[in-house]
């Protein structure tokens, strides 16, 4: 599990408010997209996933203050994820069985 972490804000900003989830809890991500926005009183920016996988709990709603460090939510990595539209696929083709004589 990789957890998704409200980046540092910049000088002298102590807080941002989640002003948008670009996924929702299930969905599968891929490493460095963009699952949320934050929005401050000077900036605002997106935090991208950790890793490939599932977004499996988001733990800061939309409308939430968050600070720096703070976890927003979670991505499970591994096999729970979609396959990749690259990965060739491969199907398993039965021998022709023998003929009965």
């Amino acid at each position: 599990m990789a957890d998704i972490l409200t980046p540092a804000l910049g000088e002298s900003v102590t807080e941002a408010t989640i002003g948008k989830w670009t996924k929702k809890a299930g969905d599968p991500v891929k490493k460095d997209e963009v699952l949320v926005e934050l929005e401050t009183d000077k900036v605002s920016l997106e935090v991208v996933s950790p890793a490939d996988g599932v977004l499996s709990e988001i733990k800061a709603p939309d409308g939430e203050t968050v600070t720096p460090g703070a976890v927003l939510g979670v991505v499970t990595e591994g096999a729970a994820a979609a396959p990749s539209a690259e990965a060739p696929k491969t199907e398993a083709k039965a021998a022709p069985a023998p003929k009965a004589e």
